[in-house]
Formats: structure tokens, C-alpha cells, sequence
């Protein structure tokens, strides 16, 4: 009864309910990005969210970013090895996916002019591309410390690398990005 008292008193931390609110959209951008698919980064970042609260949420709140998105990036390079085991049963047995969804595509009837809303598109379209390109650790690299704004350390902490390493994917990441969105500077 008493652990179960303890596992409520921390999901109703208000600092966790804030710090969750803050990193949510965040996170799932970073798994949609990993992912290519809404549905399966709103489970990453669900169940990373669930795991956090469940390991972490009695740590002190300058630790909660790293070790969340340590589970984040820990459920994504799972979700990538179940899925080359899943591409491969599907490659061989002959399935194909077409998971291309016209309403996801369609374009926002908000926007000024259909100009503005194309170039947005596309200049979002190309940075999605080309983060998507990149190897999974210079992505995550990327995306922890220039979306996320994570320091050198917590981002190693987060990765489970050395911050050298950090530095390191994050400089190949940059100038893989620079190279593919010269025309968009």
C-alpha cells in the first residue's frame, strides 16, 4: 500500500507534470523524426514518459532531462531493431507498406499565401529529410543538443557515450546538414 502511495505522490509531483508538459512535443518530434511515423513515436515517447516516472521521478529535478531522453533514445534504438527484424520478415514474404496518409499531407488552409506555405513546407520538409539521413547517432547528437538544447555532458549522459563522442557526431551531423540545406541557407 505504502509503494503505491510513493508511485502517486510522484506522478502528481507538479515539477514532473511540468517538466513531462515541457519535453512532450519536443520528444515527439524527435521520434517522429527517428521514426518516420506519428503513431509509432507517440508510443516511444508514451512509454518513455511512463518508465521515466516509474525510475526517475524521485531524482532530483537536474537530472530528469538526461535520463528521460536516455530512455527515449534507448526505446528508439530498440524500436529500429524490431523493425529491421520486421522488414526483413515482410521483405521476404512479399508485403509492401503504403503508409502515405492524404490528410497528413495536406496543406495547412491557415496560411497567407500558397507561396509561403510551400516554401515553408518545403524548407521543413528538407530539414526533416536530411535529419532523417543522418546515421541514428549523429541524430540523436543533433537533436539533444541544438533541438534540445542539452549541454555536452547531459547529452553523453543521455546517449550513454563519452562527450567526445557527443562532439564528435554532432560535427559530422552539422556538416552532413550544411551540405544537403546550402540552397535553404
Amino acid at each position: 500500500m505504502e509503494t503505491n502511495r510513493n508511485s502517486q505522490a510522484r506522478t502528481r509531483s507538479p515539477g514532473l507534470e511540468r517538466f513531462l508538459a515541457d519535453v512532450e512535443r519536443r520528444a515527439l518530434i524527435m521520434a517522429e523524426i527517428a521514426t518516420s511515423n506519428r503513431e509509432e513515436a507517440l508510443d516511444l515517447v508514451q512509454d518513455s514518459m511512463i518508465a521515466f516516472v516509474t525510475r526517475y521521478a524521485c531524482k532530483a529535478e537536474t537530472e530528469w532531462p538526461p535520463l528521460f531522453y536516455r530512455i527515449l533514445q534507448n526505446r528508439i534504438r530498440d524500436w529500429y531493431r524490431r523493425s529491421a527484424v520486421r522488414n526483413r520478415w515482410k521483405g521476404w514474404l512479399g508485403f509492401v507498406d503504403d503508409e502515405s496518409d492524404p490528410i497528413q499531407t495536406a496543406p495547412d488552409p491557415r496560411q497567407a499565401t500558397p507561396e509561403t506555405e510551400l516554401r515553408r513546407d518545403e524548407s521543413r520538409d528538407a530539414i526533416s529529410t536530411a535529419l532523417g539521413k543522418l546515421p541514428l547517432r549523429q541524430q540523436q547528437a543533433f537533436m539533444l543538443r541544438i533541438w534540445e538544447g542539452l549541454d555536452v555532458r547531459d547529452t553523453a549522459k543521455a546517449m550513454g557515450c563519452s562527450q567526445g563522442s557527443v562532439k564528435t557526431h554532432l560535427f559530422r551531423a552539422m556538416q552532413t546538414l550544411r551540405k544537403q540545406l546550402q540552397e535553404y541557407r
